[in-house]
């Protein structure tokens, strides 16, 4: 293929990441209005939200590995196209429960987009190339997060609400186009058909456990709905994986975690997105509740972290040649466990200055920890299971980032909850108030008591503290841990150059995969 078509096809697939990254967000400064205009309860409102997350990541899943089969392109388009429809849904309903249907098909669509826009980037790149086109992908969906309240905000003030769906269409459109003139079609001829026995395990079984982690932090981890959820998801992929050793092409190919080098690097995927998870979770409300923002400024001023990513997409590539994966993976994790102690210090009187100098600090670490390891990750995939190699990573990545929200969700309304001071406070006000600071500061201006409202705004910040410093203590450990397990990507790098001259030599074919050898040998 073309270098210049190349390039062009790595547009395409940051369209079609970028509606994922967009449409995560987006929806969050819609709910006050989703209430208002449909009617929709608050359990209902939660659903609107978790419908798309727990369909994202149950799907994800087999999405590689149907695109292994059928073709990767083939499966991205029709991943837009169901995306696509359930935009067009959520323009066009009007009732909590059909709004709740339409994300669900949406998060569908995304579980098969994000898995196979990164399955097509190692058929398209090599060396330095594939690590840049990871840094363009990693960017287009971090992108996203931002500007969903940033664009959901200013359309909210200008138009109804079902327009924070219809801003995908154009984007989907574009994406979907872009797919089909400039991506070449790709598939592995020898996958076997689809195991729909494993792929309901998969779906059934992620989609309890990560029901039950969302909703735990609200109904408390001992609810019995809860217990039932998480322990019967476990059950059902204990199942699954009991069911893939013994097939001789699994959809969920294990095998490839005995490799050092995609296991470890996927293990620090998931670790950097427990931290820039927790981040995302309290930063947007310190943002919009604590320092008075709406939505749309809110989305401007985290503007900061895309500058710390930028700057290190562009640096990244040429230092992984140059240096490996290992000591940029370890100082992403130590600048952004500073960065998390940094934002530990904050109270109810801080500035915005300060926040932006340790959100740019975020910015560079994730950078540095999720470029390289994705790169990495992907780059040691045998040829043909680049489908099934994405999506097993990306669904770890979803999977963990949820349980991180989770957790830290629970760690944030602990603290929130005992640091308030509700006396004088009737009863039935008081247990509200105890939930959010949001449901605080209602609960006081319905009062008229601004102590509460302050008091309220001072227990969240001790809160965010908390999640921080659990993350920053997260990174810490996280880089020491990469400083002794990570293998140097190197020398893979060294063994893959080796064997293309050796073909090239010998004028035959690459195999499609050199073997596993001791620990750490084929990064």
């Amino acid at each position: 293929m073309a270098v210049k078509n190349r390039w062009l096809a790595l547009i395409a697939l940051t369209i079609s990441v970028l509606v994922i990254g967009f449409d995560t967000t987006i929806l969050n400064v819609a709910l006050p209005t989703l209430a208002a205009e449909t009617g929709a309860s608050t359990g209902e409102l939660q659903w609107i939200i978790d419908s798309y997350a727990v369909v994202f990541a149950s799907a994800m899943l087999p999405a590689g590995f149907l695109g292994d089969r059928f073709g990767r392109r083939k499966m991205l388009v029709a991943g837009l196209l169901i995306f696509l429809a359930g935009s067009i849904i959520g323009t066009l309903v009007s009732t909590p429960g059909a709004l709740i249907g339409a994300r669900a098909v949406m998060g569908l669509g995304a579980a098969l987009i994000m898995p196979l826009s990164l399955s097509i980037i190692p058929t398209l790149f090599k060396g330095e190339e594939q690590t840049k086109a990871i840094a363009i992908i990693t960017v287009g969906v971090s992108i996203g997060l931002p500007l969903g309240p940033l664009i959901g905000g200013w359309l909210l003030d200008h138009f109804w609400w079902g327009s924070v769906f219809v801003i995908n269409v154009p984007l989907v459109a574009i994406g979907i186009i872009a797919c089909v003139l400039l991506i070449p079609e790709t598939k592995d001829p020898s996958a076997p058909k689809v195991d729909m026995i494993s792929t309901t395990l998969g779906i059934v079984g992620l989609g309890a456990l990560v029901f039950g982690v969302i909703e735990a932090p609200a109904e408390g981890w001992g609810d019995p709905l809860i217990l039932s959820s998480i322990t019967g998801g476990l059950l059902l992929l204990v199942g699954l994986v009991l069911r893939e050793q013994r097939q001789t092409r699994p959809m969920v190919d294990l095998e490839l975690l005995r490799n050092p080098t995609f296991r470890w690097n996927t293990i620090f995927l998931i670790l950097g997105t427990f931290v820039f998870m927790g981040l995302m979770f309290v930063l947007p409300q310190y943002l919009q509740v604590i320092q008075g923002n709406d939505a749309f400024g809110t989305g401007v001023r985290l503007m900061p972290l895309l500058a710390g990513m930028m700057v290190i997409a562009k640096i990244v590539p040429p230092l992984t040649i140059k240096i490996g994966t290992r000591p940029l993976v370890v100082a992403g994790l130590t600048i952004m466990s500073l960065a998390m102690f940094l934002g530990s210090t904050t109270d109810t009187d801080t500035g915005y200055g300060f926040t932006v100098i340790w959100m740019v600090l975020t910015g560079l670490g994730v950078g540095l920890v999720m470029v390289p390891a994705l790169d990495t990750a992907l780059g040691v995939l045998p040829k043909g299971k680049e489908g099934t190699g994405s999506g097993l990573n990306t669904t770890l990545r979803q999977v963990g980032g949820a349980i991180g929200i989770a957790l830290l969700g629970s760690v944030l309304h602990a603290v929130f909850a005992d640091k308030v001071d509700t006396s004088g406070v009737p009863a039935e006000a008081a247990e509200v108030a105890e939930e959010s600071v949001v449901a605080a500061q209602k609960v006081a201006t319905e009062l008229d008591m601004p102590a509460l409202a302050q008091s309220a705004e001072s227990a969240f910040v001790s809160g965010m503290g908390t999640v921080l410093l659990v993350c920053g203590v997260a990174g810490i450990l996280a880089a020491i841990l990469g400083a002794f397990k990570l293998p140097d990507s190197r020398e893979n790098k060294k063994t893959d150059a080796d064997a293309d001259a050796e073909a090239a030599a010998e004028d035959k074919p690459l195999p499609e995969a050199l073997p596993d050898t001791v620990d750490g040998a084929r990064q």
